[in-house]
């Protein structure tokens, strides 16, 4: 499995174009004996596995995308294609889901029905919406759904659960500010949209500190502004890009009223336009209760206390597996991928051109898979 993951690391492929990747997964769950299911969200897989007479139906999900990112880790399984690595670990979730199937294939003790999906798109196309806009949970009906992802900068192979609201919500906005053109020695006869983006920053800054209850959590954070290219020229507009996250829809939703209101009142101030369009992108990622107290007690049980990392708090970061949990009660949990820089201890963090997927992850994160299968969907006595 582990010369599997570097196969999948060297030929990483971007959302929706996961086409190698999942070949090799259907035809892997083929041969172990899984009923393979093809073509949800273009190059999604479905493995499913039915062992007894047991009613409970028990869903994993493993993400499969790469990121636009040139690789510099060194490592000799590095991507071989410029432009494009497995930057988060999407090659080790495969990896890990690949292992436990085949383990619980062989084994066959469980009692009822697991799905092993394998989703692409996970970074930040929607690949979990599209799978249940396109009928997941009805061809594949789950009483519980989990997933996991490696976390750099905690011990290899230590567990971590988190009840409720564990990811924020995420939602782009792009903003156009529109004005009148001139040259920079001549100001009174334009509109300058430079100025006015300038004073827009400053007071989206406001919208956390002035109408975000202290105790809740709201981020708004200006990404990009592009306007004019030359020093003595004022552009005729100006296009700025945020990115605005929560945990409660409630606060979400305000977010938006707000920086709608305050965007066009500032443009109107200060004699522009301003045209606001509003990307809706990932719900707040909100764990169930039961479903994370089991995922916890499994791990608690197989490894013991020091198999857990310390309470968690909820992280500001999204994942579109938020989607499958808005129609399913299930958890998503993470595992640590190792402490430090160099690679071979999984240290560097995700999205970073050095990371690598720590190896020493995969058997621990697959007997957990394993674990939780065999107390969810127990065998007949």
């Amino acid at each position: 499995m582990v010369a599997l993951r570097h196969q999948i690391h060297a030929h990483p492929e971007l959302a929706y174009e996961e086409f190698v990747t999942s070949d090799l997964v259907a035809q892997r769950l083929s041969d172990w004996g899984y009923e393979v299911h093809r073509g949800l969200a273009g190059t999604g897989v479905v493995g499913t596995l039915r062992l007894g007479s047991g009613r409970r139906r028990l869903g994993i999900r493993a993400d499969m995308d790469a990121l636009p990112i040139q690789e510099d880790s060194g490592v000799p399984y590095a991507s071989r294609i410029a432009g494009k690595m497995h930057a988060c670990g999407h090659d080790g979730h495969t990896a890990i889901l690949l292992a436990a199937a085949r383990c619980m294939a062989q084994a066959r003790d469980f009692d009822g029905t697991l799905h092993l999906i394998f989703q692409p798109a996970e970074e930040g196309l929607g690949g979990a919406r599209r799978m249940v806009e396109q009928g997941l949970f009805e061809r594949f009906p789950c009483d519980a759904i989990f997933a996991l992802h490696n976390m750099p900068g905690f011990p290899v192979g230590k567990f971590g659960f988190k009840e409720g609201p564990f990811m924020a919500s995420s939602d782009s906005v792009t903003v156009t500010v529109t004005g009148r053109g001139g040259h920079g020695s001549a100001p009174h006869l334009a509109a300058d949209p430079v100025v006015a983006a300038a004073h827009i920053v400053v007071a989206l800054q406001t919208i956390v500190s002035r109408n975000v209850d202290p105790r809740d959590m709201a981020v708004v954070s200006v990404g990009a502004i592009h306007g004019g290219d030359a020093p003595n020229v004022i552009p005729g507009s100006v296009v700025m890009r945020l990115t605005v996250r929560a945990y409660r829809p409630e606060i979400r939703a305000m977010l938006r009223e707000r920086i709608t209101e305050l965007v066009q009142a500032q443009a109107a101030t200060l004699g522009v336009r301003a045209e606001v369009d509003y990307h809706w992108r990932y719900p707040a990622l909100v764990n169930d209760e039961a479903a994370t107290a089991l995922a916890r007690q499994v791990a608690l049980d197989w490894l013991g206390k020091e198999g857990l990392m310390p309470p968690l708090q909820p992280l500001t970061g999204s994942e579109d597996f938020s989607f499958m949990l808005e129609r399913c009660p299930g958890s998503y949990l993470i595992v640590g991928n190792g402490v430090g820089e160099h690679h071979g201890s999984g240290g560097c963090m995700v999205h970073n051109p050095g990371y690598d997927f720590n190896d020493a992850m995969l058997p621990i994160a697959a007997s957990y898979w394993i674990q939780l299968v065999r107390r969810f969907l127990r065998a007949a006595a």
